[in-house]
């Protein structure tokens, strides 16, 4: 007989033993199924978790572990993406090539395949730091809507500093404008006030949906920190506005933050042109794939009869609608071309093994990188599994700036030699990778270059260098809680 000696007659040996089995079974099964088609720390970390505690870990995996959008919504961004193809054909072709280094152009040609979207000239590119400033930059374009205002944010909040915004939303909805807005769901949701928000769109004239929203009442379910990150206005397809800030006061709303004198500091990029156009497209796709109203009208590009400026820009979407993580490969793509420098100002940065490499691997053939990341963090595991890379970064050579707290660098950019400057949504992180839908814009010209780096000399300026042997001369149990959120930042 089998294990003899146990009560055979007993419920609880036999609920034991099935006990025993399940777990041996769901071990076997998920080595079989979680490796595929994740990264091979990610799957580990996710092995680990289910070996460690089969039953909590298998219902974790359940929860978060499908990093997909739903079929409809993947088929209509394929759907979408063959459109767009099929509509700038013509204006890619007549769009010459890139007047400087080669390796431009191959991250252009990236970019269209990968994204759709074509690279365009003639652009005009204002980049806006100030937190106010930027806010009320969207209001007064707002104020000149006379067709549509389609906004986009991951959090939005009316409070004193959106107030502005807000009331011109409402007096443009009023006097005929269709304003159509779109903001995240869980996002949002986290910000005190999130419900008189909604009362406040309930009483206007303004056609708003929340994004990816979790109402499991409503048959609305799927992986909860699966969330569209991006942040666009678009106005009457002349005006755009894209970048780091969500529509919330400086502190989020959050005592604890304001006690602290805690604000965030953004970029936002106010442009003009033909990009507008597929910033708008983007929003359309968004906008159809929560409403399923297909807005035709807002797939086609404005026409410009004079370009008002001389940037060449290119949107690049991404995000779990797209299998091939398009924000990562264009940005492992420049790092590598790198001749010269790059900087780099990401608040949550938490690389994959090819993006540490690229960035690592270009220090050490002798270009300059820097990184600019926050002195403190503002959410505790991301923070602390980011300082966990500072020691590789340093050892290659990467000069990293700690901007001071309590402020917090939220901005998200980077500059590439003097010819590529990229701003958006997108961390550098796993997250923004393959988990939350992003919007990047990649900027080309010596100009649009130069002036970013006059930003970035203003965070140099208000940072601190990092050493490597004040780093490695920390507590050991600051390095034991860095490696220990490292591995968390894996399970995705």
């Amino acid at each position: 007989m089998l294990f003899p000696g146990l009560p055979w007659d007993s419920t609880a040996t036999w609920f034991s033993l099935l006990l025993y089995i399940s777990d041996m079974v769901i071990r076997l099964i998920v080595l079989g199924v979680i490796p595929g088609n994740r990264r091979p720390t990610t799957a580990m970390a996710w092995l680990l978790c289910i070996f460690f505690l089969p039953s909590i870990g298998l219902v974790l995996f359940l929860m978060f572990g499908n990093f997909r959008l739903s079929r409809r919504r993947r088929d209509y961004q394929a759907e979408v993406n063959q459109r767009v193809l099929a509509a700038t054909r013509e204006i890619a072709l007549q769009t010459p090539p890139y007047d400087g280094p080669e390796w431009i152009n191959s991250a252009v040609g990236l970019n269209r395949r990968l994204g759709s979207f074509p690279s365009l000239e003639g652009n005009k590119v204002e980049l806006i730091g100030g937190y106010q400033e930027s806010l009320d930059a969207m209001a007064e374009a707002v104020r000149g809507a006379t067709d549509y205002v389609n906004a986009e944010f991951y959090i939005m909040s009316s409070d004193f500093a959106t107030e502005n915004l807000f009331r011109e939303l409402e007096a443009a909805a009023e006097r005929g404008v269709r304003v159509r807005v779109l903001f995240d769901h869980i996002g949002s949701l986290r910000v005190p006030g999130y419900g008189a928000m909604l009362r406040r769109f309930k009483r206007s004239q303004i056609h708003w949906r929340r994004m990816l929203p979790l109402l499991p009442v409503k048959g609305q379910w799927r992986r909860p920190d699966l969330r569209n990150h991006r942040k666009i206005l678009v106005v009457d397809g002349r005006v755009g506005f894209t970048g780091s800030q969500n529509v919330v006061e400086p502190s989020y709303r959050n005592k604890k933050h304001q006690r602290a004198g805690r604000t965030w500091v953004e970029l936002m990029a106010r442009l003009e042109g033909p990009i507008v156009g597929t910033l708008n497209v983007m929003f359309a796709t968004d906008w159809s794939s929560e409403t399923e109203d297909a807005l035709e009208s807002q797939l086609a590009s404005h026409h410009w009869d004079t370009l008002p400026g001389a940037v060449v820009c290119q949107v690049v979407p991404s995000g779990p609608g797209f299998v091939t993580e398009n924000n990562l490969r264009l940005f492992n793509t420049l790092l590598y071309s790198a001749q010269h420098r790059i900087t780099i100002s990401s608040p949550y940065f938490v690389p994959d093994d090819s993006l540490l490499y690229a960035i690592t691997t270009a220090a050490q053939r002798g270009v300059l990188v820097e990184l600019f990341v926050c002195e403190s963090g503002d959410q505790f595991l991301v923070h602390h599994a980011q300082r966990s890379y500072y020691e590789a970064l340093l050892r290659a050579g990467v000069r990293i700036f700690l901007y001071a707290k309590p402020k917090v660098l939220h901005a998200k950019h980077f500059t590439v030699d003097e010819d590529v400057a990229v701003i958006g949504s997108s961390n550098m992180d796993m997250r923004s990778f393959s988990l939350n839908l992003e919007v990047t814009v990649m900027m080309l010209g010596k100009d649009i270059v130069q002036r970013m780096h006059d930003v970035e000399d203003r965070y140099r300026a208000t940072s601190r260098e990092l050493m490597l042997q004040e780093w490695l001369d920390r507590p050991i149990i600051a390095r034991y809680v860095d490696n220990v959120a490292r591995l968390t930042a894996t399970l995705q």
